[in-house]
């Protein structure tokens, strides 16, 4: 039997500080250096400063930039290899498969990769799994069906990481597949090429708390870095514009309710301007549809676009969010939106009806 150490647990996970709680006295001298350099009513410094944040980290806090921001994708463990075996692909135009998770941060990291692989001229085949009939995570018979389709790579996303015994099932199958995911790992990894999660036990990149489609962004800004090393252009002869599906990124992580702090206040606020050019059809459809004639908000994500894009994961028709976020004609995007929020109209009508029950239940109960 294992057992706890200085440096990690009994299940071999490695022990974390807890951020240090400055004092009162130390809480109220960088809230006044704070007031005096900035301009801020003192009150809003003080909040500032709580948050452990200093005069060398306050400007990026309060005006992200990703040029400051954005970390290097190798830094996180198995990012290069997978990246050399994605250039791999689309260098010798091969078809990729993706099995993605049904909410927005699963959807749109699916999206992300169809978007940019696709600019390469690379096929790209998805697979999102229905709720009720597959339930959640890769299962064998959907990367079978990739395989068979004529995938020579598969990348789970959003998903995978404790996907063991299917994982080792495909392995035995002879699948690649590539883990790209953000959830808490285990001691043991799954079986895969690589297996890219800043939540693995040992990675120690700090990235913990981005979402799947911010690790995703990653790994593709790192495949465009290396196809640009060796000359390799998508069909236009130039390189898919990462900035343009930064929108993608800014919904998954407000959607996905992760920290905001560090690289994803970057990824929000560009995000919000990317997304305000209306440049995705999918976004402007949805955007449209919901009367949004304003400059889009974290409102607009996380009550606006994410429960539209949840809404056909949660009513069983788990792939719309994928088809809308990566359409580019407009008629069908509009006609996808106007479905997405019949479905979302009906999932708001069946949780009020549960809703109306409840205070029933609790009589009965008291």
């Amino acid at each position: 039997m294992a057992l706890a150490s200085v440096n990690s647990s009994y299940s071999g996970a490695r022990w974390q500080q807890a951020p240090t709680q400055l004092s009162d006295t130390e809480t109220a001298r960088m809230a006044a250096l704070f007031e005096e350099r900035l301009n801020l009513p003192y009150s809003l410094c003080w909040h500032l400063a709580s948050l452990g944040l200093n005069d060398e980290t306050i400007a990026d806090f309060l005006d992200p930039k990703l040029r400051t921001s954005l970390p290097d994708p190798y830094v996180m463990k198995d990012a290069e290899h997978a990246v050399n075996l994605i250039k791999d692909i689309i260098k010798k135009k091969q078809p990729i498969g993706l099995f993605g998770d049904y909410d927005v941060d699963g959807a749109c990291s699916a999206a992300l990769f169809r978007l940019v692989l696709g600019a390469f001229g690379v096929p790209v085949w998805c697979h999102i799994p229905d709720r009720f009939k597959e339930g959640y995570g890769p299962n064998l018979e959907a990367l079978k069906a990739l395989k068979a389709q004529g995938a020579e790579l598969i990348l789970t996303v959003d998903c995978g990481i404790t996907a063991h015994a299917p994982l080792a099932a495909a392995a035995e199958e002879g699948m690649s597949v590539i883990v790209i995911d953000h959830h808490k790992a285990g001691v043991v990894l799954p079986r895969a090429e690589a297996v890219v999660n800043p939540n693995r036990i040992d990675d120690d990149s700090g990235l913990g708390h981005l979402c799947a489609a911010a690790v995703c962004f990653l790994v593709l800004a790192g495949v465009v870095r290396a196809c640009r090393a060796q000359g390799i252009t998508d069909q236009t002869g130039q390189l898919p514009d990462m900035m343009a599906v930064l929108d993608l990124v800014a919904l998954a992580t407000a959607c996905d309710v992760v920290p905001l702090k560090g690289v994803n206040r970057a990824f929000i606020k560009q995000g919000l301007k990317v997304l305000g050019r209306r440049g995705n059809e999918g976004l402007r459809a949805l955007m449209d549809i919901a009367r949004l004639d304003q400059f889009p908000s974290m409102h607009t994500l996380g009550f606006v676009l994410g429960p539209r894009l949840n809404a056909g994961g949660r009513l069983g028709c788990s792939d719309l969010g994928v088809q809308i976020l990566t359409n580019s004609d407009p008629d069908i995007a509009d006609t996808l939106a106007m479905q997405i929020d019949r479905l979302n109209t009906d999932r708001r009508a069946e949780e009020a009806a549960v809703r109306a029950t409840l205070p029933n239940r609790w009589q009965k109960k008291s």
